[in-house]
């Protein structure tokens, strides 16, 4: 039975997917087994090409599917691992992640999931900035995704425990999961050490559809916690508003659409303009306002 299993859904990455799966194959752990799965949506690149390259060393296939989540089950489905990591297509794991975690795992037998550290990588591999990452708290989690997703590993009973990954979902799958491990009572562990690399580059498919991607964050919030946190409703609007090429220079027009459209999420969210995005509009409008005054005063 192998100690760690390895899922990396995978579409049309051909440009990336040597090097990810390189960085799975090529990890040293003191001698434990590896079993590593791609779950690949029928590339029409030179995926296939690649996966055919490593022989035996891997398991793949490569048929339709129905988007990430389903893919990241099917390839749960078919692995036996205790350790469970799921890596994309086009991330990386550092040398010794998998020693780190074996050993926090084993030092831990009543911890469920560990995450470490991660960065943003570019399409070279350099790194562009540290992913965000804190000590565990989900109170904390409620409001910041705080956990990168090819720095988190779990334990296959907790797997068995919440199910897989909800296949309704196309961009926050992985925060949907932490979130309801949490729920659950799960026992979350964070080891301070940089694990892997999360690529971020303008195709990536979070960056490209950035509003979705909040907007369906909030559709899981509600879903899981039976309301939206004020963090989230703020979010989304000044992601519409970034997208939408406004400038922010412009602070008096921003201030008041960013305002506009943190009460609507709010009403559409939460049912409600809550207090505390009532609050925060006010001293926003308010603030801008006497600024803009003081300037035109000033002139």
């Amino acid at each position: 039975m192998p100690d760690i299993s390895i899922v990396t859904p995978s579409f049309n990455q051909g440009r990336f997917i040597e090097r990810t799966i390189r960085s799975v194959l090529e990890q040293e752990f003191d001698g434990r087994a590896l079993e590593y799965v791609v779950v690949d949506g029928a590339s029409t690149d030179d995926t296939v090409e690649v996966l055919q390259r490593f022989g035996k060393r891997l398991s793949w296939v490569s048929e339709p599917d129905r988007g990430q989540a389903h893919a990241v089950n099917k390839g749960l489905a078919m692995t036996s691992g205790q350790i469970i990591g799921w890596l994309n297509s086009d991330d990386i794991y550092y040398p010794g992640a998998f020693r780190s975690i074996w050993q926090c795992f084993a030092a831990h037998p009543e911890v469920d999931l560990v995450y470490g550290d991660a960065n943003h990588i570019g399409t070279d591999d350099a790194v562009l900035e540290p992913y965000y990452t804190e000590p565990w708290d989900f109170e904390r989690l409620k409001d910041v995704c705080y956990l990168c997703q090819p720095a988190v590993f779990f334990r296959r009973r907790l797997f068995q425990r919440i199910g897989g990954m909800d296949e309704r979902l196309h961009f926050c799958m992985d925060y949907d999961y932490w979130v309801r491990a949490a729920l659950s009572e799960a026992h979350f562990e964070y080891l301070p050490i940089t694990l892997a690399g999360s690529r971020w580059y303008p195709e990536n498919k979070t960056v490209s559809g950035w509003a979705a991607s909040h907007a369906e964050i909030n559709d899981v919030l509600l879903r899981r916690l039976g309301y939206v946190p004020d963090r989230w409703i703020f979010n989304y609007a000044h992601v519409v508003l970034r997208q939408s090429r406004l400038r922010e220079e412009d602070r008096l027009r921003f201030t008041i659409l960013v305002s506009a459209l943190s009460m609507y999420a709010s009403l559409r969210w939460n049912h409600r303009i809550t207090p505390g995005v009532l609050g925060t509009v006010r001293h926003w409008v308010g603030g801008t306002v006497r600024s803009s005054l003081q300037q035109a005063w000033a002139r």
